[in-house]
């Protein structure tokens, strides 16, 4: 009954069509580094800062999750994403500990190159569970799914990222 009111409203007035939210990279500072040696295991702790823009009248509350990030399709990162509400028509930082560990470098020799090329790409990917409240009226289930492609630049140290947002109600 709830997503046919839903339905109705937005298709008689026109007003609660849904937006993808915008995603984008802050900051990365590396907290920690380290390398294991003779085992050339590798070890990276680094600071990300998100902001996540919603342009919708819903809100999005969300349950602890994590974030991916992986390097030419092998899983490379893990952060934690702890639960929060992403306000309506608003924005939320998103502050997390992205912990690369490497224990096998033959996986990664890509890395160098692509390191001595001055850009390494990578992809992410994130998956929310939670509720959506719109107009503090109706709440439902909701998942919202992200999927992003990241550009180092070595040379400059910047990052530039585009970002996909699948969400289900």
């Amino acid at each position: 009954l709830r997503n046919s009111v839903l339905d109705g409203f937005e298709s008689s007035h026109g007003v609660l069509h849904e937006k993808d939210p915008t995603i984008t990279l802050q900051s990365v500072k590396v907290k920690e580094a380290s390398l294991i040696l003779p085992t050339f295991s590798i070890n990276v702790s680094l600071g990300v800062l998100l902001t996540v823009e919603n342009p919708n009248f819903g809100s999005f509350s969300y349950h602890n999750s994590t974030a991916y990030l992986k390097y030419r399709g092998r899983l490379l990162a893990t952060a934690p994403v702890h639960e929060d509400t992403l306000p309506a028509r608003g924005s939320l930082n998103i502050s997390t500990s992205l912990d690369v560990y490497v224990d096998d470098m033959t996986k990664f020799l890509d890395l160098v190159g692509d390191y001595l090329k001055g850009v390494i790409n990578f992809t992410s990917t994130t998956t929310l569970e939670g509720r959506v409240k719109v107009l503090k009226l109706f709440k439902t289930k909701a998942t919202s799914s992200s999927f992003c492609d990241l550009s180092v630049f070595v040379n400059d140290k910047t990052v530039n990222s585009t970002c996909e947002i699948d969400v289900k109600l």
